[in-house]
């Protein structure tokens, strides 16, 4: 099982179901988000390698088959980089044929994401997080039952 935590990020889970072979990537940024050729190219090789990677060991490139996960809007106000980030993994399988089996794309809450790569299983579980209001407040031990120790 792979394991990885998303917020703004996608990660785009790719599987072979006849050589029961997959993988996973975790894209931060995808090609047009910068003006260096390392930031332009982050997304596609992110999915070069993954695939590659899933060639050399005897996935079949027509067989592929895509699960996308994530592309948050984690920060109100500033720019939208998980939109862009779906928009990239989306547009990259079109363009590249890998038809796109399922995805949750989007929203406002973070994801954990499980990956089996021999089944193309996948899990998401979503993040929330609670106003500090709603969080459950501890209540120290009453005097005699801390485990503590007592110095006398």
């Amino acid at each position: 099982m792979i394991t990885t935590v998303l917020g703004s990020c996608v990660a785009t889970c790719l599987w072979d179901p006849d050589s029961a072979l997959g993988g996973m990537n975790h894209i931060l940024l995808p090609d047009n988000c910068g003006s260096d050729l390392h930031s332009r190219s982050h997304g596609t090789n992110a999915m070069e390698l993954l695939i590659n990677a899933l060639l050399r060991r005897g996935a079949d490139r027509r067989r592929l088959r895509a699960k996308l996960f994530g592309g948050a809007r984690m920060i109100e106000g500033l720019s939208d980089i998980g939109q862009a980030n779906a928009r990239f993994a989306k547009e990259f399988c079109h363009r590249e044929n890998i038809p796109c089996i399922a995805s949750s794309l989007g929203g406002i809450v973070g994801r954990r994401i499980q990956f089996w790569p021999a089944t193309g299983k996948a899990r998401q579980m979503l993040l929330r997080t609670l106003p500090d209001d709603a969080k459950p407040v501890c209540r120290p031990a009453p005097y005699g039952e801390q485990n503590g120790v007592e110095l006398f």
